[in-house]
Formats: structure tokens, C-alpha cells, sequence
């Protein structure tokens, strides 16, 4: 890996980028975010070689994911797929409310939930800080999908009895993993993930996956 200090040059995040996209015996890579203040993440990541992102966060892979095309899927919302598929969750003609609108959780999970998949083919509701009795409409989902990273945004009152909880935004108070649903909220829910050990870990086999696939592709467009 090349590590990018805070204090380098703003060159040496461009620079790992191009180091990286021209090395054949790389198939996959990342930029960890959130990048230190005077780097533009966005700018480093659409450098990236999108045959190479691992993340699924490139515009062009973003873009396949708009319509329906095969490339890598952002490895969080994939993760909370794989769960529903996973844990036999009926998603398909089902009303999913996504709490966030976030470029790496609740924009892509929105498309990846309407798509014609296992655990998806939902219908969709996103819903933000901007929307007004916001608790209205997360009463009415049958899945409630949580991408703020708000420590304890959604409470009991805020969820329809027997309906499914994902907590997929985190937050950090010193070295303590805080979630976005309370845990209170699993008295009321049918079902709900973990605060440890629920959406993470299949994030992290969704990297690893996004990883395996690009290789393959890799070496089969080498033969």
C-alpha cells in the first residue's frame, strides 16, 4: 500500500492513484476515506481505473449500477443485500425507507434495493434530514435502512411492529462503535443487525469479493 500523509504535497494522492492503475500485478484497490483536509477525494477517486474499484464507488461503476450493468457494487450496500439474502428477508414488492442519501451508503442502496435481484426489487423510499415527520414515513416501511451515522437516530417509536431494522451508518465516541438504531428498537422490529458484528463484516466480504471478481476479469482479458 502507499501511505499518503496529511502533510505531503497534494500531488502524492494523484500520484498513488497513477502508481496503482499502472501496476498489472494490482487488480483491485481502494482510497481509504475520509481523505485529510486539502486533498480532493473525488477528484483521486475518478482518476482511479474503474476496472480496479474495489469500493464500486467510481462514476462509472456508479453508473452501471444505474442501469443494471455488471461491475462492482458499493461493498456497504451489497453487504445489506447479501444479508437479506442471507437471512431469507422478503424484500421483492416490499416498502424499504432508507434514512440517508450519502454517495457511499444511502444513494447507491436505493438503486441497488429497486434492481431485479435477490434481496432487492423493492420499493424504495429516501428519506433525509430535510423531510419533515420523517418518523411517518419510517412507521409505514416494512424495512427501515439506517445510513446517517447518528449515534441512536431511530428509536422504537419510530419503527412499525414486526418490521425489519438495518443499521448501516456507524459513529465513533472515542474508541466506542456507536450505531445508528438503538438497541431498544429490537423489542419492536421482527428483526434487526447487530450493533457489532451485523452490516460491517459482510461489508468487508463484499471488498473482498469486489476484489476476487476484478482479478478474474483481469486475467480473463489477458487471455
Amino acid at each position: 500500500h502507499i501511505q499518503v500523509e496529511a502533510d505531503d504535497p497534494v500531488e502524492a494522492l494523484d500520484e498513488a492513484v497513477a502508481a496503482f492503475n499502472g501496476d498489472p500485478a494490482i487488480h483491485a484497490y481502494i482510497i481509504q476515506h475520509p481523505v485529510a483536509d486539502g486533498f480532493d477525494f473525488n477528484s483521486a477517486l475518478s482518476a482511479m481505473d474503474p476496472a480496479k474499484d474495489a469500493d464500486g464507488l467510481h462514476p462509472t461503476n456508479l453508473g452501471k449500477l444505474v442501469l443494471q450493468e455488471e461491475g462492482p457494487v458499493p461493498c456497504t450496500p451489497a453487504g445489506i443485500q447479501a444479508l437479506f439474502v442471507h437471512y431469507d428477508i422478503d424484500v421483492s414488492g416490499k416498502h424499504v425507507v432508507v434514512i440517508g442519501r450519502g454517495p457511499t451508503l444511502g444513494r447507491p442502496l436505493s438503486l441497488l434495493l429497486t434492481t431485479k435481484a435477490p434481496g432487492a426489487n423493492a420499493a424504495v423510499t429516501v428519506v433525509h434530514s430535510a423531510v419533515p415527520d420523517l418518523a411517518d414515513l419510517t412507521r409505514e416501511a416494512d424495512i427501515v435502512v439506517a445510513a446517517l451515522g447518528v449515534p441512536s437516530f431511530v428509536q422504537p417509536d419510530m419503527v412499525k411492529p414486526g418490521a425489519v431494522v438495518v443499521s448501516g451508518g456507524i459513529s465513533w465516541e472515542g474508541r466506542k462503535l456507536l450505531a445508528d438504531v438503538d438497541e431498544s428498537v429490537g423489542e419492536v422490529a421482527s428483526w434487526i443487525t447487530p450493533r457489532l458484528g451485523g452490516v460491517g463484516p459482510t461489508t468487508v466480504a463484499m471488498l473482498l469479493r469486489n476484489t476476487v471478481e476484478a482479478a478474474e476479469r483481469a486475467d480473463a482479458k489477458a487471455d
